[in-house]
């Protein structure tokens, strides 16, 4: 029997195929299998017109047997076989197509759901076998055929005895070494874990003989060893079944199958669509947030089939940051898939696809804020910081997208837990309130006693209280919200005074002048002015800020690992009505020192109302006591 060589090309090619091309060993199995599916659509499409093939649908399959002693794995399938010609043209040239022949001869376009397409995948079973033997009878002919190659050495091909139309691939696998076990491809459960893994939509059955343990009828501790045909995948893909025939039982099973969560999820998504690309996706909600998820250990990703062949367990790309807490899949004909069928070729599919999906994100979360109301604010307390962190992090590009799915507590809700949508706080405004306030803190309780607050609550407006630590930053790159800008009750002009008010207060303003000089000088390097408030209500002082930077940004910004120190411009502002007022005015005049003492005083009891860290606790401690003495 001759031994033919491979060309110097498919030489260099299969070189690659066994050492580069694929990143896992164990992708062999769904190369294989893949093939094999598709030899048999190929005889049932000959079948809807051929009376002649003989075999039923529900007769066609595909057929694991792994024999450890003899150290190989079968696959056998039932399909249309191949020709002597084919045989040379299919295996002896490497990365030439059948199945891409197969739809231009037939016309079938890229509707047919083939899966094959370079010729190369049959190549990866050398990645695991030092000896691959193909035995094959096409359709319609009384010839068979044997092939044989041992790697990039060449191949033999000769005739055989086989009964039967189809092909049967019988590789016998490389020995193990201290870094790879093949044998593990042996191993029952290792295969049913592929087939699940990779090939579970294949949409012929994939058979294995399987042994069991069961317990002898009629004695109570003796057991036997059944064998029996299993079939390893589920065939119908729960995706590609209509919506109506699913229940929400049928989605919660799929789900803790594939993504090993014990909890039912808070919602699902199915969806096919049609047009530039053809997709089915089923996306589900998580009802928890999982424990790694805002680590930089989590990996965001969907699934991705190609005509139900799982061809990335995780597609980032399918997903944007904000919505990286879905769990699901898409499985699509369309995609331009690289040598390996296990990355993308290019993305222009797949950018269609992922911005589609966040649409569909968006508008089913959307939907669920106003259909039901509770259960979108468990969502909101498992993922809302992501909503807000993907707008800020877009520095707003992402506004108009997620704004609407926002939520704050607020001084209207009806509890320290209730939440407001933006559109709620605008829709409560009253006519002549120009701005949407807001307090920032670390709790709600923090936020509704601060000294602003409690002025803008007194005039009728609403307080949104922002208590998470993203929650400022997004607002501030937000700007506005349909119309009406963001103004933080602790920074700037809040445009409550009226223009005699505002007169009145430059006026004190200016005749304290000499008194806000001395003590700003105490206060050097920790506030840049010293000023009368029209913001504060009973309080005696409190804290505001200037330029970008508020106190609760300092605060964040402070708190972070390895960050670099920022102070934001810091005012100290006084309640020219409160008693504390006319003591600072009569220290001026008589006692300079204890002014000093009462200015550093009153800084350090605005830092306190603010939240923020007192500079030294020991010496402002003993300063009460001396001005208690």
């Amino acid at each position: 029997m001759e031994q033919k060589q491979f060309q110097a090309e498919s030489k260099r090619m299969l070189d690659l195929m066994i050492h580069s091309i694929y990143t896992h060993k164990e992708i062999f199995l769904r190369e294989l299998i893949s093939n094999a599916s598709d030899a048999i659509d190929k005889l049932y499409f000959r079948s809807l017109t051929d009376d002649q093939v003989g075999t039923k649908p529900e007769d066609f399959c595909i057929e694991l047997r792994p024999d450890k002693d003899a150290r190989t794995l079968t696959i056998t399938d039932n399909g249309i076989g191949m020709t002597a010609e084919e045989l040379e043209q299919n295996l002896g040239v490497i990365a030439h197509s059948g199945s891409r022949a197969f739809k231009a001869e037939n016309d079938l376009g890229d509707n047919a759901d083939i899966i094959g397409q370079f010729g190369v995948g049959f190549y990866s079973a050398f990645m695991v076998a030092k000896r691959v033997t193909v035995r094959t009878r096409a359709y319609g002919s009384d010839k068979a055929y044997i092939w044989q190659s041992e790697g990039v050495e060449g191949y033999t091909v000769d005739t055989c005895d086989k009964e039967t139309v189809g092909t049967e691939i019988v590789l016998e696998l490389l020995d193990d070494t201290d870094d790879e076990h093949y044998s593990e491809y042996l191993e029952e459960y290792r295969l049913r874990q592929l087939v699940k893994k990779y090939s579970d939509y294949i949409r012929f059955p994939i058979r294995m003989e399987t042994t069991s343990r069961r317990k002898v009828e009629g004695t109570e501790d003796q057991y036997e060893d059944v064998r029996e045909i299993e079939t390893l995948n589920s065939m119908v893909p729960i995706w590609k079944k209509n919506r109506n025939e699913l229940t929400d039982a049928d989605y919660n099973a799929f789900y803790h199958e594939k993504f090993i969560d014990y909890t039912d999820p808070l919602m699902h998504i199915h969806s096919r669509s049609e047009g530039t690309v053809t997709y089915n996706s089923l996306l589900y909600i998580p009802a928890k947030a999982p424990y790694d998820y805002y680590s930089k250990e989590y990996e965001k990703g969907l699934q991705l089939y190609a005509s139900g062949v799982m061809i990335m367990e995780k597609c980032p790309d399918l997903l944007p940051d904000h919505f990286s807490f879905v769990r699901g899949l898409v499985d699509s004909e369309d995609l331009s898939l690289n040598i390996s069928r296990e990355m993308l070729q290019h993305d222009r599919q797949l950018k269609l696809i992922a911005k589609s999906l966040e649409k569909s994100i968006k508008n089913e979360l959307a939907k669920l804020l106003k259909s039901d109301r509770a259960k979108y604010e468990e969502f909101w307390k498992a993922f809302g910081i992501q909503i807000k962190l993907g707008i800020y992090n877009g520095f707003g590009m992402n506004k108009e997208l997620l704004q609407d799915l926002l939520l704050f507590h607020g001084s209207a809700c009806d509890s320290a837990e209730g939440f407001s949508t933006l559109q709620e706080y605008v829709d409560r405004m009253r006519d002549e309130q120009k701005y949407i306030y807001y307090a920032a803190g670390e709790s709600v309780t923090r936020c509704a006693s601060l000294p602003a607050a409690e002025l803008v609550r007194d005039k009728g407006f609403e307080v949104l209280y922002l208590t998470d630590r993203v929650d400022e930053f997004a607002i501030q790159v937000m700007r506005e919200f349909a119309g009406k800008e963001f103004k933080n009750v602790s920074g700037g002009d809040l445009g409550l005074e009226s223009d005699e008010d505002k007169t009145a207060l430059e006026e004190k303003n200016a005749a304290a002048k000499d008194l806000f000089e001395e003590m700003q000088k105490t206060l050097t390097g920790k506030v840049t002015a010293v000023r009368l408030s029209g913001r504060l209500k009973t309080h005696a002082v409190c804290l505001s800020s200037e330029g970008q930077i508020s106190l609760e940004m300092e605060k964040v910004l402070n708190d972070m690992p390895a960050g670099e120190k920022v102070q934001a411009q810091r005012v100290l502002e006084l309640n020219p009505e409160h008693p504390v007022f006319a003591v600072l005015q009569r220290l001026f005049a008589e006692d300079k020192d204890k002014l000093a003492k009462y200015t550093e005083l009153l800084y350090q009891q605005a830092l306190l109302i603010e939240g923020m860290p007192v500079e030294d606790p020991v010496a402002l401690s003993k300063m009460i006591c001396d001005l208690m003495v």
